[in-house]
């Protein structure tokens, strides 16, 4: 197979040189809290990284063609997401939080993919540069590392336009600028006026700043990794949880929808077939979650039904994972709801998991098209979103996206299963990772861990968060013949 072996070499070590710059941020807040080791641990994972990541974007040449071939894009976008979390494992190992090369990577990778799944058990023992660390990577992961990677491009000489293909959630790359590199820099200034945005607001409620950025890195990432073991429950604040509410929501739509707003047209959003699809879920599963937790008695207000009700229904769409009850000690039917919203996950370009909204609309107008076929066999009937039709690819691709994702989500079951766990744990820890979510059901419910499974099954749920996190197909194509094949 022939790689442009050149310009992948130097976005991979941009990607380091840019982890561990990351990493300076966390041992400042080491340095603040007083903690001195810990502070250490980050120097000596973060300045060789940032040096050698330097040197060798200086050193190696840009070679004859920088140009990216979609082959290329596929195989930086895979390699960096596990060199990232093997790279930002590493404090975790040194300062002793979490010593074990599995359990690390497990956590690393569960950050960087804003899954949020953990083998913590006790969290708030751990130091607070570690914490900070551990939620920053939501922050990092969520708009995604290589999209900032894209904005630096440009001087690197190389452009970025397959990495971003292979890199962006959803079926389709909505630019929001003619060139791909302006619009992951807009991209990323709309994602850190949100994260300034919702820190002041939760400073506002009493929050301190290193609680109210650790959470909000959580939030917007749709990581769901809290500093506390309770969770978002931890505040008892109604407004607290109102708060990050309100940004989960933000988070989980698709974040081009914002340039349109903000450039004084957000009728463009208001219009928007996924948008309003979303917003409809929410509400529709926030009703009936609160009515059947109000007629089982689980709680005995509508005040309480409500608050608990729609904080978890938007914390599992938007596969954020954040809790402030434990949804598998619900009534059954509210379970089922909190297990298809955990299936449908955020919209596309958002930094939610899951399938996306918009594929589920299209996978319900196949399935329409399919059933209006067999009463009028001869009958033309394109799909349309928005009164844009959707081409017959896109629609093909919708449909081998779905199989793809039932076929991992099976598969992964049974490996789990076969490791001793019942049907319930196995399903929902798969579940809980290839969607990106965090919690599941069972044994690693929203009110446990992950720590109960061996290393090897920690390192394919960790597999399984990364390529649910690059939609499956990322991943899955490095195990084909053609990726391999020089002649293809």
């Amino acid at each position: 197979m022939h790689l442009n072996r050149k310009p992948i070499v130097k976005i991979l070590f941009a990607v380091m040189a840019l982890v561990g710059t990351s990493m300076l941020l966390p041992l400042a807040v080491s340095l603040i809290y007083g903690e001195t080791k810990v502070a250490l641990c980050f120097a000596v994972v973060c300045v060789p990284m940032i040096v050698i990541g330097l040197l060798v974007i200086k050193i190696v040449p840009k070679g004859d063609n920088t140009t990216l071939r979609m082959r290329d894009g596929f195989f930086i976008v895979a390699m960096a997401w596990v060199i990232m979390s093997v790279l930002g494992g590493l404090p975790f190992m040194i300062s002793g939080s979490i010593p074990n090369f599995f359990d690390a990577f497990f956590e690393t990778a569960s950050g960087f993919t804003t899954t949020g799944s953990t083998i913590v058990a006790n969290i708030e023992i751990l130091p607070k540069g570690i914490l900070f660390w551990r939620s920053f990577t939501h922050w990092l992961g969520g708009m995604g590392v290589l999209v900032l990677t894209i904005a630096l491009l440009p001087m690197l000489g190389i452009g970025g336009q397959k990495i971003m293909r292979a890199e962006t959630t959803g079926p389709t790359l909505d630019k929001i600028s003619v060139t791909v590199n302006d619009s992951a820099r807009r991209l990323y200034t709309i994602y850190l006026g949100v994260t300034i945005l919702e820190i002041i607001f939760l400073m506002l409620g009493g929050v301190s700043l290193f609680d109210a950025s650790t959470h909000t890195f959580g939030t917007v990432g749709t990581g769901g990794l809290s500093t506390y073991n309770a969770s978002v429950g931890a505040f008892h604040s109604v407004y607290v949880e109102m708060v990050i509410t309100v940004f989960m929501l933000l988070a989980g739509i698709n974040f081009n929808l914002y340039h349109f707003v903000l450039t004084g047209r957000p009728g463009q959003m208001l219009r928007d077939t996924e948008f309003r699809t979303y917003i409809g879920i929410i509400f529709g599963s926030t009703a009936f979650v609160s009515v059947m937790l109000l007629i089982h008695n689980y709680y005995d207000t509508i005040g309480k039904a409500l608050r608990y009700a729609v904080f978890q229904v938007v914390s599992i769409i938007t596969t954020t994972g954040f809790g402030t009850d434990d949804f598998d000690t619900w009534p059954i039917p509210c379970r089922i709801v909190m297990f298809l919203l955990m299936v449908i996950g955020g919209c596309a370009s958002s930094t939610g998991g899951g399938v996306k909204v918009i594929r589920i609309i299209l996978s319900l107008k196949i399935i329409r098209r399919a059933a209006d076929i067999k009463l009028r066999p001869n009958a033309v009937k394109p799909i349309k979103i928005g009164g844009k039709t959707i081409d017959e690819n896109t629609l093909a691709a919708v449909k081998s996206f779905m199989i793809l994702y039932a076929l991992t989500i099976a598969l992964g079951t049974v490996v789990v299963a076969l490791n001793g766990f019942d049907l319930t744990t196995s399903l929902g820890s798969v579940i809980a990772c290839v969607s990106n979510i965090g919690p599941g059901f069972g044994l690693v419910g929203p009110s446990c861990n992950f720590i109960l499974f061996s290393g090897p099954i920690k390192f394919l749920l960790a597999m399984f968060m990364i390529a649910g996190r690059l939609e499956l197909y990322t991943i899955f194509i490095m195990f084909t013949r053609t990726f391999w094949n020089e002649n293809r």
